[in-house]
């Protein structure tokens, strides 16, 4: 089992360090990679505000959402367009990328244009797509799947310490809870850390996801991100994931579970106090 290892996400001065005992660091952007002038739009205003607040912040964005409920929802901008974006915030604006990867094929050319990739929840036992993404030789940050117990985490990063990965992440982003629910346990947070040994990130966003519950899209209640945010900063965790775009009401996916860009640095000052005192 690691040992609650520090994973460094990025090179250069804005590069994020994870770790239990380290200040908060950030995951953030929005849920779908629009466009090259939405992405970084949204990159350099997330950027201004991780200088502001002195906060490690990694760029997120997804250029496929591939689980989406109907199969007419709007999914990304695809791979091939998406890398040369992912690549051009990285390079031009010195932030540290992760997107999501579905298939095995794709951890290879995306771990040339990004820092880190992420496995969504609904892969995480898939142990050809693990062994995929550790051998780039990435960070991989992979979240819980909402049908897993904390403690069988320590089964998805075996596989990746199997396969050689160096740095790993696990998120929380709650538990299956009935029909269209979730619930977030803040138990799971510790028991994560304790089962796997690696720095434990909590997802605000995906937390409050009502799976499906509009039918032909999954709902959400944004009100509780910050509620649910405050309450695992103060149990002590490396990081957050928060989702967030100028107007999350006309984004194509996610909307419901977004923050409003204009309400973002306020949360993160707030996250700042509650993490400098459950780590003093």
């Amino acid at each position: 089992m690691r040992n609650n290892a520090i994973v460094q996400v990025g090179r250069g001065p804005l590069a994020a360090r994870f770790g239990p005992k380290l200040p908060l660091a950030l995951i953030a952007g929005p849920c779908q990679l629009e466009s090259r002038g939405h992405a970084l739009e949204m990159a350099a205003a997330l950027k201004a505000i991780a200088e502001r607040r002195a906060i490690g912040l990694v760029f997120k964005s997804s250029f496929d959402k591939a689980n989406r409920t109907s199969g007419s929802a709007k999914r990304g901008v695809g791979l091939k367009a998406a890398l040369p974006i992912f690549a051009e915030i990285r390079d031009t604006l010195g932030l540290p990328v992760i997107t999501d990867v579905h298939e095995s094929g794709q951890c290879k050319p995306v771990a040339e244009a990004v820092d880190a990739l992420q496995i969504p929840a609904f892969l995480c036992r898939q142990t050809d797509l693990l062994v995929a993404a550790a051998l780039t030789g990435r960070p991989v940050n992979v979240k819980k799947g909402q049908f897993l117990a904390p403690w069988d985490m320590k089964n998805v990063v075996a596989k990746l310490d199997a396969a050689g990965a160096a740095d790993v992440l696990v998120t929380e982003r709650g538990a299956s809870f009935g029909y269209n629910t979730l619930v977030s346990d803040m138990r799971a947070l510790p028991i994560l850390a304790r089962e796997t040994g690696a720095p434990v990130i909590f997802d605000a966003t995906h937390s409050v996801q009502q799976p499906g519950g509009e039918g032909t899209a999954s709902g959400g209640e944004r009100a509780f991100v910050p509620v649910l945010a405050r309450a695992a900063v103060a149990v002590g965790v490396a990081g957050v994931f928060i989702e967030t775009h100028q107007d999350p009401d006309l984004a194509p996916s996610d909307g419901p579970n977004m923050v409003p860009l204009k309400e973002f640095e306020a949360l993160i000052a707030d996250l700042q106090d509650f993490d400098r005192l459950a780590k003093r």
